[in-house]
């Protein structure tokens, strides 16, 4: 098998560690997955990602001098489609039917809390002519 930077080939896990998973990608040919390129999403425990004997697609990332091949379970995904959100101005959110306008909501915070306030008040004053 000629294993060259940037492919993608198939693999099955051989062993799981706190740092990575190995990975046997040709007979007797193992590299690792290290433990930051197994998934997109945040790794804390690679074996809540991967068990030995799953068959996973691989990128070879590296060749090192003395044989060591880096892995990457992450980069052989297909790239996920951008998400292009159609501009909206910045300067107002679009209004529900019923939503009230600002100083709608304003002028019956104020009032809401003021009645609160008042409320308070009576209670606190009718407490101390005990």
């Amino acid at each position: 098998m000629d294993l060259t930077v940037g492919s993608v080939v198939d693999g099955v896990v051989t062993g799981i560690t706190k740092f990575g998973a190995f990975v046997e990608i040709a007979p007797g040919v193992t590299g690792l997955v290290h433990i930051s390129e197994v998934a997109d999403a945040y790794v804390k425990e690679v074996s809540d990602f991967l068990k030995e004997k799953d068959a996973v697609k691989v990128k070879v990332v590296s060749i090192g001098d003395h044989g060591k091949i880096g892995l990457s379970i992450k980069q052989a995904l297909p790239p996920k489609p951008k998400v292009v959100a159609s501009p909206q101005p910045v300067f107002s959110a679009p209004r529900q039917k019923d939503e009230m306008p600002f100083e709608d909501k304003l002028a019956k915070f104020m009032k809401d809390s003021n009645d609160r306030l008042v409320d308070l008040k009576r209670h606190q004053d009718g407490r101390k002519g005990r």
